[in-house]
């Protein structure tokens, strides 16, 4: 279930016949919700899986609206929403958190409740994987590496555990790593519930697919394909993407190119969260151009 769904609705204000972009296609959640208010639909994905998962999904449950979905970088969305006769569109979406398929499926390497290899590769195509990090980095770059992408409070303890670790042997799997986090790390609160190694496979999994730098190329990209009024509507799921999303849009309303509508960050109610873990951690920001 997609976070957000009935306020990413509300923003995003869909109309039938006109054009919209899911930039972040994932499970489909969204993007079906778009095509059900009659929006014609343009969705993209890095991972070829979440194409053809979610446009199967798409087909059964929207069977006669108009949409099509493209493997690529929304780093490259310009070049794409052209590409596809969506140079002018009504609404554009981010969902920057990662699928449920993708964490659920072992063998891409996302989670640390899974046996799987170290990947994290959003794009199968990419030869960076969270293994080579982990096993080629050393000491000083994966403290700065978890400090600067994961803003963890203990990267220096767990960058020392884990160059201490690979010296018996390579790490392989990401079972392997969360266990070595798990032991260097120190006691949890009673009311800490985050597993001591979320903060270090969301640094990894930042750094394998390049994911600030992305966002940063694509937000100028989608204003540029925004008609008057279109609206950028954008989930985030942890403080560094929320910074560059909040830094850009203030940027951009100084210059008189956007007006922010959300003055504070839209956030899940203690409903949604108790029905959907995963959208604890959301944050919708909303801008209208001008």
């Amino acid at each position: 279930m997609p976070a957000l769904l009935k306020e990413v609705l509300d923003f995003l204000e869909v109309k039938g016949g006109k054009k919209y972009i899911d930039a972040t296609l994932g499970g489909g959640g969204h993007s079906k919700a778009i095509l059900r208010c009659q929006g014609e639909l343009l969705a993209i994905d890095r991972d070829p899986e979440a194409i053809e998962y979610a446009s199967q999904r798409l087909k059964k449950a929207c069977p006669t609206s108009p949409f099509r979905v493209v493997q690529g970088n929304f780093a490259d969305l310009g070049k794409i929403a052209r590409e596809n006769g969506f140079e002018k569109v009504e609404g554009i979406l981010f969902d920057l958190g990662v699928s449920s398929h993708q964490f659920e499926e072992a063998s891409r390497g996302f989670s640390f409740n899974q046996e799987g290899p170290l990947d994290m590769r959003m794009d199968p195509k990419l030869s960076l994987t969270a293994r080579d990090l982990v096993n080629v980095l050393n000491e000083g770059e994966l403290y700065e590496l978890f400090s600067k992408l994961g803003e963890e409070k203990y990267s220096r303890r767990f960058a020392r555990a884990i160059s201490e670790a690979r010296r018996v042997k390579k790490i392989e799997t990401c079972a392997e790593l969360a266990q070595i986090i798990l032991k260097s790390a120190p006691p949890r609160g009673k009311l800490d519930r985050r597993h001591p190694a979320t903060r270090v496979f969301q640094a990894l999994r930042i750094a394998v697919n390049d994911e600030i730098n992305s966002l940063k190329e694509a937000l100028p990209q989608a204003i540029d394909l925004l008609n008057f009024q279109g609206r950028l509507v954008i989930l985030s799921f942890h403080s560094l993407e929320d910074g560059v999303v909040k830094r850009f849009f203030l940027d951009e309303e100084k210059a008189g190119v956007l007006k922010i509508i959300t003055l504070k960050p839209v956030e899940p109610t203690k409903e949604e969260v108790a029905v959907n873990p995963r959208a604890r951690s959301a944050k919708l920001r909303v801008a209208e151009k001008l």
